[in-house]
């Protein structure tokens, strides 16, 4: 027998192997799918095309347990969302549309990254089993004439705020799958709150003057930036604004307020620096009698012992936003100042993702009661 007709009958063996066994795999092939679909959590994203809607996509479409089946926006419908991100041109995604195309049967969560005011009306009307995770400010503050004085406008969901959960996820999440509103705090809050809340908790700060001067990459305003602050030299300077009243500064009174059970109102003065993501806020606190720096550095390194996402320079080391960059970490840093009595603190997030994707990720990740670093590690 020749070696080319040798050849010939093993091709044809292979062609009537594979005809013979392709439905088989075929139907592995779709099993399978309909099983890692059974499994994954369905999602749906509202206003996918922003900076942190953005985040969102890149999370939860490499996360092993989700599978995105809606990507809305109010614009570029029809469009691919890799138009907005090119990482994303070779993810099976579907095209961009509008929520009212969403069939909420179909969904067990929804992420809303939508301006302040939306995720309000869109609470009213979506399913009772649906869990609502909103990174907005609709839902942070638990009065609502709190909202009207900081934000400018009546609430509209009023009745729904007893059924959302300010969800700053190393301290709620024993509570976070209770709730069907996960309303995840402010990136500012975020950065604050982490070293803050576990020292007035156990009494080691005085909290009468608490400083806290923060520092954001730009995108923290979002993407229409230019017309917010068409005036400043942005891309070339460092520029303070919300002076004395932005916004973030009645959410950190809130809560630190109800873990001290005393009226907190913290000075508070954010700024926007030439650079695109991060957050760096130092805060500078006054001592209890008898509590000393190093206390308070072993304290909150025992208190976050299990908490994943928190992390810790060395005592009396200063650090930047570059050390969390593009992760869901928050890095801490206890420092001394030259008065004994005061210390200085040093927190620093990536504002879109431990400030903003990432936190909600994290909660959905405790809501479905899967492990919370999934996706995000």
């Amino acid at each position: 027998m020749s070696v080319k007709s040798t050849v010939a009958g093993k091709q044809e063996e292979a062609f009537s192997f594979l005809k013979d066994n392709i439905n088989n795999y075929l139907l592995i092939l779709i099993a399978d799918i309909i099983v890692k679909m059974k499994d994954s959590i369905k999602v749906a994203i509202a206003g996918a095309t922003g900076y942190i809607g953005l985040e969102l996509v890149k999370i939860l479409s490499s996360h092993p347990k989700t599978k995105i089946l809606y990507l809305c926006a109010s614009k570029s419908i029809g469009k691919s969302i890799s138009y907005f991100d090119n990482k994303l041109i070779k993810k099976n995604l579907p095209k961009i549309s509008l929520i009212s195309k969403i069939n909420w049967k179909r969904i067990d969560v929804l992420f809303t990254a939508l301006p302040n005011g939306e995720a309000q009306k869109i609470a009213k009307f979506i399913p009772e089993n649906l869990k609502l995770i909103d990174l907005s400010a609709d839902f942070r503050l638990k009065d609502f004439n709190n909202y009207k004085l900081w934000y400018g406008s009546k609430h509209n969901a009023k009745k729904l705020i007893s059924k959302s959960i300010y969800a700053l996820s190393e301290f709620s999440r024993n509570k976070i799958k209770n709730y069907k509103i996960i309303s995840c705090p402010g990136c500012y809050p975020t950065s604050v709150q982490l070293p803050l809340i576990p020292l007035i908790k156990n009494k080691l700060i005085n909290t009468k003057r608490i400083i806290i001067d923060s520092k954001s990459g730009y995108s923290g305003a979002g993407k229409n930036i230019k017309s917010k602050f068409k005036f400043k030299n942005l891309f070339n300077s460092v520029s303070a604004y919300g002076v004395g009243r932005h916004r973030h500064m009645i959410e950190i009174d809130q809560e630190l307020s109800k873990i001290s059970n005393n009226n907190i109102k913290v000075f508070f003065t954010p700024h926007l620096i030439p650079m695109f993501r991060g957050i760096l806020s130092t805060i500078y606190i006054d001592l209890k009698k008898g509590v000393s720096g190093k206390k308070v550095y072993k304290f909150l390194r025992k208190y976050h012992k299990n908490n994943n996402f928190v992390k810790f320079a060395k005592y009396n080391t200063p650090i930047g936003t570059g050390d969390v960059m593009n992760t869901n970490f928050c890095q801490i840093s206890v420092c001394e100042n030259r008065n004994k009595e005061n210390i200085i603190i040093i927190s620093a997030i990536d504002n879109l993702i431990k400030g903003g994707s990432g936190q909600a990720v994290q909660n959905m990740n405790i809501a479905f009661n899967i492990k919370e670093t999934l996706g995000l590690i």
